[in-house]
């Protein structure tokens, strides 16, 4: 299959290309919370490196979240119109695994905890254990650095996504925070190749977006 891979869950925006050829190309095409500028002239330049045309795609793979609210939807409303436009499947896949895979693939083994920024002092977070295969252990879920910390037990694990590397004076005390700032695009490719693909990709928000929330805390203020 022809696979396109949008990811816009973080300040970046990231894309990727597998063709059915087995050529493949990966591109962060920026870090500053320029999705809407970027992201579908980068999509047209990258079909055609690969000398392809948008007709030639037989799915797009996009990341639902959690992550930023403008980026993700975004990503989501690029990756839903162009798939019903096309004609072709639509996957979804998450943030936090995107991470986790992303770190397998770099030779990570054992407890890897994927953190994503959420802003506002938050992090997404979602555990997961990594050996041959790479198998959540819980639920994706909002919190703070602080309070992964506090209720920690096991073994200390691998830290990964821009969450780890923001929060990475309060993760000290559990592990180093390492990893890539993206989730892996490749990784999204290979998920959604085996994925079955949705009528419709619902977004992971985990929380109201900040214009919401920043609407209703001045709503109750006296």
């Amino acid at each position: 299959m022809n696979i396109l891979a949008i990811e816009t869950a973080t300040p970046a925006t990231a894309i990727a290309l597998r063709t059915r050829d087995g050529r493949q190309v990966e591109h962060v095409l920026d870090g500053g919370l320029r999705h809407t500028e970027v992201l579908m002239p980068g999509v047209a330049a990258l079909v055609a490196e690969m000398g392809l045309t948008p007709r030639d795609l037989d799915r797009v793979v996009v990341d639902r979240g959690p992550g930023l609210f403008t980026g993700l939807r975004v990503g989501l409303a690029t990756a839903s119109s162009l798939a019903a436009a096309l004609g072709c499947d639509l996957v979804g896949v998450t943030s936090l695994e995107l991470l986790a895979y992303g770190a397998a693939a770099e030779g990570v083994r054992g407890p890897v905890l994927a953190v994503v920024d959420g802003r506002r002092g938050e992090v997404f977070v979602q555990l997961f254990d990594v050996t041959d295969d790479v198998v959540a252990l819980n639920e994706p879920r909002v919190t703070t650095a602080s309070e992964v910390v506090a209720a920690w037990t096991g073994a200390a694990p691998t830290l990964t996504g821009d969450g780890a590397l923001r929060y990475a004076a309060e993760f000290a005390a559990l592990s180093q925070s390492r990893g890539a700032r993206v989730p892996s695009v490749a990784a999204a490719l290979a998920l959604g190749a085996s994925r079955a693909p949705s009528a419709r990709v619902v977004p992971l928000y985990l929380r109201e977006a900040d214009a919401v929330a920043n609407f209703s805390t001045r709503e109750r203020s006296p």
